[in-house]
């Protein structure tokens, strides 16, 4: 029984001298008596030695009592001290009970299973902004499954806690948490039968770098520089960056439009051979597919005599990611914000009656790029009662492509506040929760690495390692969704865009043990990439926990190649995890398959079904080597098992073939 709660302020402030950094230089808060993951209405892991930890006074005595079980520790020499509880079962609601120099006792704690939820934007996708999103609200009454949501906080050095707390379920707390956790996890609850605690640590746009640590990354020669960077960066804390210096210098030494003598913002540079583009819209959609790097669009304005001189704002909408505007060879200014409408004011003087230049140069990393606003926020509009009609800018737009992103060195990063720095995110969020006791991670993130994916065959199994290694309850189930599918379809088999980082999720899962991965090939958005239908992503991460972490005999995905044979002019295909049968999607034919002879050049191929196995064919190819599936941003696709799941789209001539 819980004696009543004395004060759980710190103790002592010499416990909060230690500076960090996080958005900007600070002192660490004063380090709390009890970690506030033990906080009411948590959920503790069962069948695991159970941490609990906080700060008191060096060399105190703390104990611990749980459900029947009790352990001590005693503060180290900068007070933190940790007790482990013995295993438990499944059940509650207990008491934790802490006493010490101070007292705590934390009511309505569950033993069951701590999944963290973790990635960017479509793991942060809040239950709000899904499908069916009124009726699964108010349905939300769970009270065995628990919510906790990790504070969205860079850091350059690892951070020992946060300000955050347990949440019971229910309609009025379930609807800004994460979608894909909560769907997950009440499969789970509902399958099990056992309370689920969900940790959500997700922040959308980041890369996976971010979420990994300095010691891991090291190991990726690919980060050095980056690693050096963010070291002299912690040496530094509180003095400012010259960003706009180092950006200056990267543009020089990158884009042939912005070196010396070059002007392609200039209004006088002849742009006569460039291409046109109707705006606003992605690149990838308009004349640019699997394109990341640097593009220039530029728009030739004729405006009367009432536009000259007069002050205006030129808006352009959201642009991705990056860009640098300019109005008849003034720069106006430039965001890195993939989402934030662009609105510029143009100085007095600038504009002028005849031909104005309006020169835009855009970094795009990953993903789609350019613009991706409405017609309405594209506008020329003048300042002043008196002011001339806004003028529209969608419609034609001259571009050039200047560099692809492979053949740019990496780009300077705003170091301070920046969440897509290199270890800022391990440090600033899943630090923290170290060394809770955890069932598994479910990851779906991936959209901000896709222009690197190569790198991601590397860089995601050095997170799994790495996140494995630092919780310290062995290899516990890594689960990841496979990008879904988006952006303008192809008529013509493409080489691979998306496709390619599905591809190193997919490898990760081959190849790391008790790594599962969630196939959303059939449930994206064209037009959005935050598809709504979260609902089947939870269902199909839980059908790979089923698997995974529980043993349960189901199946726990769609077809997943296997191998290849040709005979007699025609390829045949393999699949594991066929479940109880293959078939096409709604009957008819097989789509989604090319195949290739020696030269690799892929046609559209025909398909159809034999037992277990997909017989691939095309009369162009009398000889097939080569066959893909699914292999595009947003492919036609229709290959399930009876199961209802789709395959996991694949290569036959990429790292596939050396196994």
């Amino acid at each position: 029984m819980c004696r009543a709660r004395r004060s759980s302020a710190p103790l002592c402030p010499l416990l909060g001298l230690a500076v960090l950094f996080l958005p900007a230089a600070r002192a660490e808060e004063a380090k709390p008596f009890l970690h506030p993951l033990f906080t009411d209405h948590a959920v503790l892991q069962r069948g695991a030695s159970l941490p609990v930890w906080g700060w008191t006074v060096p060399g105190e005595t703390v104990k611990v009592s749980l459900a029947g079980k009790t352990a001590e520790a005693t503060a180290d020499a900068q007070g933190r001290w940790e007790a482990r509880i013995p295993a438990l079962d499944a059940g509650g609601p207990y008491d934790l009970e802490v006493s010490g120099p101070q007292s705590e006792c934390v009511k309505d704690v569950l033993i069951g299973d701590v999944w963290i939820c973790s990635g960017q934007s479509n793991m942060q996708w809040p239950v709000t902004l899904t499908d069916n999103a009124q009726a699964e609200i108010a349905e939300a009454n769970f009270p065995r499954i628990r919510l906790f949501t990790v504070p969205t906080v860079p850091s350059f050095v690892p951070v020992t806690h946060i300000q955050a707390s347990w949440t019971v379920c229910s309609p009025r707390t379930v609807g800004g948490f994460s979608a894909v956790g909560f769907y997950f996890g009440r499969y789970l609850n509902r399958e099990l039968g056992i309370p689920i605690g969900l940790i959500n640590a997700s922040w959308g746009g980041t890369v996976a770098e971010a979420w990994t640590s300095a010691e891991a990354l090291a190991a990726m020669p690919d980060f050095s520089k980056s690693l050096e960077e963010v070291a002299e960066r912690r040496a530094k804390l509180g003095q400012p960056q010259d960003l706009d210096r180092e950006m200056a210098a990267w543009w020089a030494a990158n884009d042939p439009g912005s070196k010396d003598g070059a002007g392609w913002a200039d209004p006088a540079f002849d742009a006569a051979d460039w291409k046109t583009m109707n705006l606003p819209r992605n690149w990838e959609q308009a004349g640019l597919p699997d394109f990341d790097g640097i593009v220039w669009f530029r728009r030739t304005l004729d405006l009367p005599v009432a536009w000259a001189g007069r002050e205006a704002i030129l808006s352009l909408g959201p642009i991705d990611d990056r860009d640098t505007t300019w109005v008849n060879g003034t720069r106006l200014g430039g965001l890195d914000d993939w989402n934030r409408p662009r609105d510029y004011k143009i100085p007095a003087g600038t504009l002028k009656a005849g031909t104005n230049v309006i020169a835009v140069r855009v970094l795009d990393t990953g993903g789609g790029g350019g613009f991706h606003g409405q017609p309405g926020q594209m506008r020329l509009a003048g300042s002043g009662a008196d002011a001339p009609e806004p003028v529209s800018l969608a419609g034609p737009w001259s571009f050039r492509d200047s560099t692809p992103l492979g053949r740019c060195s990496p780009a300077p990063q705003r170091l301070d506040g920046n969440p897509n720095v290199v270890t800022v995110l391990y440090n600033g969020m899943i630090a923290p929760l170290l060394p809770f006791a955890i069932r598994g991670v479910i990851w779906y993130q991936g959209e901000s690495n896709a222009g690197r994916p190569e790198q991601y065959r590397t860089l995601l199994p050095t997170l799994i390692g790495d996140w494995r290694a630092r919780f310290g309850v062995g290899e516990f189930p890594f689960l990841v969704v496979s990008l879904a599918n988006f952006m303008k379809r192809e008529d013509h088999p493409t080489e691979g865009g998306w496709a390619l980082l599905r591809e190193a999720q997919s490898l990760t899962a081959r190849n790391v043990p008790k790594v599962g991965l969630a196939v959303t090939i059939d449930i994206g958005d064209a037009a959005d990439i935050h598809p709504r239908n979260k609902q089947d992503v939870g269902k199909r991460l839980a059908l790979q926990a089923l698997k995974i972490s529980y043993g349960r005999d189901v199946i726990p995905s769609g077809p997943v190649y296997k191998s290849m044979t040709v005979r007699d002019g025609k390829a045949r295909i393999r699949f594991d995890h066929v479940g109880s049968g293959l078939e096409a999607k709604g009957g008819g034919k097989l789509t989604g398959f090319a195949v290739a002879g020696e030269d690799m050049k892929f046609v559209w191929a025909e398909a159809s079904i034999e037992g277990d196995e997909v017989v691939v064919w095309s009369p162009d190819i009398p000889k097939p080597v080569a066959v893909r599936y699914a292999w595009a941003n947003n492919p036609a696709c229709n290959l399930y098992n009876k199961e209802g799941l789709p395959a996991d789209p694949f290569r036959t001539d990429g790292p596939l073939s050396e196994r």
